[in-house]
């Protein structure tokens, strides 16, 4: 692997082969410093990082603030920039966020998937970054709302894109039908599939990457570690955001041992596991400090064995006949 590699997404994005996601910045689980989310950018750039991943949703617009203004220094057209509509922030007297500790909590999120709703929302993160353009712009987490986004959102993108205010139309979710009936009913050019495709759960493989190969649409895999398992695995993981069931633990603490026979690490196995399907085009994982950007970029381009891969995929094919009984 290369993680500097430049790779090109349907649509006419480029973007580098590991891209950097960015919910940290909006003090995810803990804050983060002006300097030290400076010096994660400075770090990334530096180190042939150039694409980045954020949201509305990371500390209520406070992430898209702060990387606008890290981005700052450096020339429009050396870094490519993915956020995300669906969300919109409006003011309250009334909400805290205990997941984002650097929230503006003087405004709170309200799911708007019309196309009304999706051109304020990319227009506010414009303003809020500083830019009058945004290189892929994903629909974010329709869980409840399938026939707005396909009907309403995506046909409002797509006028953003013949405007030239964004290339590469896409949809981000933790799952896989809707992003599957998606790439079926529209256009859409770039699914980032979170933790569906991973050491532990493989169920984007079933329908939507056949799906994607099919109509030449681009995944970004996000949510390699499932949470903290895949990065850690021990009885406090999570697993999806919640507490790591003890099987799920179990199966990754078997992979960490056996890939350790062949001098590999878990989050080498990890990192790399979703750019063996040839439809992914890129990972992007989200880093609170250089020190672990720098980490996880040597074990992106660490040389993993084929027999490392013939026992993991050994592994997988055991926990799937295991979950099939």
């Amino acid at each position: 692997m290369n993680h500097s590699q430049v790779v090109e997404l349907k649509g006419g994005a480029q973007v580098s082969q590991l891209g950097l996601g960015t919910a940290q910045l909006g003090g995810l689980f803990s804050s983060v410093t002006e300097s030290d989310g400076q010096e994660l950018i400075d770090t990334a750039i530096a180190a042939g990082v150039t694409y980045f991943d954020t949201a509305p949703h990371y500390g209520k617009g406070i992430a898209e603030k702060r990387l606008g203004r890290y981005l700052a220094k450096y020339p429009r057209g050396s870094w490519v920039l993915s956020s995300k509509v669906g969300r919109l922030l409006v003011p309250t007297v009334q909400e805290d966020d205990s997941f984002f500790l650097d929230a503006d909590n003087s405004v709170e999120r309200l799911n708007d998937y019309s196309e009304s709703g999706i051109r304020r929302s990319f227009e506010d993160t414009l303003g809020r970054m500083g830019l009058d353009s945004i290189d892929i712009v994903y629909i974010h987490d329709p869980d409840d709302y399938p026939d707005e986004a396909i009907n309403q959102a995506y046909p409002a993108l797509e006028k953003l894109r013949s405007e030239g205010l964004i290339k590469s139309i896409g949809i981000g979710m933790n799952f896989n039908e809707i992003p599957t009936r998606m790439i079926n009913e529209t256009d859409i050019d770039v699914v980032m599939n979170a933790g569906r495709y991973t050491l532990l759960d493989q169920s984007a493989a079933d329908h939507l990457f056949p799906m994607a190969a099919r109509k030449g649409v681009s995944i970004v895999s996000v949510g390699v570690f499932n949470s903290g398992v895949l990065a850690n695995p021990s009885p406090d993981s999570h697993y999806f955001y919640e507490p790591a069931p003890a099987y799920i633990v179990a199966r990754a603490l078997e992979l960490q041992s056996e890939l350790q026979k062949f001098n590999v690490t878990l989050q080498q196995a990890a990192l790399q596991f979703p750019l063996r399907q040839e439809v992914v085009k890129c990972v992007v994982v989200g880093c609170r400090s250089s020190e672990s950007l720098l980490e996880n970029i040597k074990n992106f381009d660490l040389s993993i064995p084929d027999e490392a891969w013939e026992k993991v995929d050994s592994l997988i094919s055991k926990h799937r006949k295991e979950d099939a009984r």
